[in-house]
């Protein structure tokens, strides 16, 4: 039935001779179902989604050989595109990441810890694999969907880049993940930050970072952090101030290592 067959039947239901009061009980019958169609309308078809994985991998040269770790992330893309019956508002990406931090084992017990999030941006890692393929995004509708389908297929091990252009501006970003430490790591409040340029300065002499590494894959999502962490598994209620972490985000300190614990 379209629409104007039922405003028709509408009409033809209800005389003229009703008077202005219900005239206007009709056109409030009448636009209720209509601004339901069209809101099921926005919410359907109206918007593209894709999901895709990949292997973020971390390599420390120390003093005893290369330690390394890694983790496998899964994005989930949605794109409401240009042409799209829906309010302007409601337009964009959005994305979802489902992984935990990568943990690499450095010598004397020590591990470094590559977190969900950049210094800078909580949603760096749904974006770390088109920082480091840099994948082509095609024109016209939907193309960061688009985009993402495409990189998919691209199979080969690329590099993060250390610093990336902030958009529109001369200014750089950090192109890669919070790193820290633990000095107890059963202790979270005993968190630190450590420079990706200066890895020494935290874990000794002959300690660097030799890069972080992308790779699109079908692994299952890397889980299991926990076990290192048991403290993420227990109360979210943690004796940390702001003022003594300055340069970590403690709104979502769980969330910053599994996103688990960041629903």
């Amino acid at each position: 039935m379209t629409i104007r067959d039922f405003l028709a039947i509408r009409v033809l239901y209800f005389p003229a001779s009703a008077g202005l009061l219900g005239w206007a009980m009709t056109l409030r019958h009448v636009l209720a179902p209509l601004i339901l169609c069209l809101a099921a309308l926005a919410l359907s078809g109206c918007s593209r989604s894709e999901t895709f994985r990949y292997r973020l991998t971390v390599e420390v040269e120390t003093p005893k050989g290369l330690r390394s770790g890694s983790s496998v992330l899964e994005v989930d893309v949605s794109e409401t595109g240009e042409n799209s019956i829906t309010f302007p508002e409601a337009r964009g990406i959005s994305t979802d990441v489902r992984g935990e931090a990568v943990a690499v084992d450095l010598p004397h017990g020590k591990v470094l810890f590559a977190l969900l999030r950049s210094q800078e941006s909580a949603d760096a890692a749904a974006g770390w694999p088109i920082d480091a393929l840099k994948p082509l995004r095609p024109r016209g509708d939907y193309d960061y969907v688009r985009m993402v389908r495409a990189m998919k297929d691209m199979g080969e091990l690329a590099v993060l880049p250390r610093m990336l252009p902030l958009a529109g501006q001369r200014q750089e970003r950090s192109g890669y993940p919070m790193l820290v430490t633990f000095r107890d790591i059963d202790d979270p409040t005993s968190v630190e930050l450590v420079d990706p340029d200066d890895l020494a300065a935290t874990f000794g002499e002959g300690v660097s970072l030799k890069r972080i590494t992308v790779q699109m894959t079908d692994d299952p999502v890397t889980t299991g952090i926990e076990k290192r962490l048991v403290w993420l598994t227990g109360p979210r209620r943690l004796k940390m101030k702001a003022e003594d972490y300055p340069t970590i985000p403690l709104g979502n300190f769980h969330g910053l290592f599994s996103s688990e614990y960041n629903r």
